[in-house]
């Protein structure tokens, strides 16, 4: 698949927007348009470069890198164990490089196999977004 493959999927959960920032892709769960820019975190990322870590050598032609934050649980259920990771790897799911202690995990060039088998991590990605925005929504009791 490509990134912008990958893009369009995500995009395709309701309530999705995307942001960009040099060439990088941020998706965010904002189903009425009203998260404050500045409260805006993303539920999943597309990277196609090495601004924010080298890890995946995603400078070679054509790589980039598809992040999601999970639950802890979920994380731990994937990789009950610290465990030694080559990040340029490409189409398998492993602990992202640098946000794997906050559960998030990545794949470098996914095919489209493997994002189909990747789907219950990015519903579960998503869903747990839509929850924190409506726990965000509601009163404090």
């Amino acid at each position: 698949m490509t990134e912008q493959e990958v893009i369009r999927q995500l995009l395709d959960l309701d309530g999705v927007i995307a942001m960009e920032n040099s060439g990088d892709t941020f998706l965010i769960y904002d189903p009425h348009g009203d998260v404050p820019y500045n409260r805006r975190f993303p539920f999943a990322t597309v990277v196609t470069g090495d601004s924010y870590d080298k890890a995946s050598d995603l400078d070679r032609p054509g790589a980039f890198r598809l992040n999601l934050g999970l639950t802890k649980q979920t994380f731990r259920t994937l990789f009950p164990a610290a465990a030694p990771v080559t990040h340029t790897v490409d189409d398998q799911v492993m602990p992202h490089p640098v946000y794997a202690p906050q559960h998030w995990v990545c794949l470098v060039n996914p095919s489209r196999g493997t994002f189909e088998q990747a789907r219950p991590l990015i519903q579960e990605a998503y869903d747990f977004a839509a929850r924190k925005h409506r726990n965000r929504l509601t009163p404090n009791r």
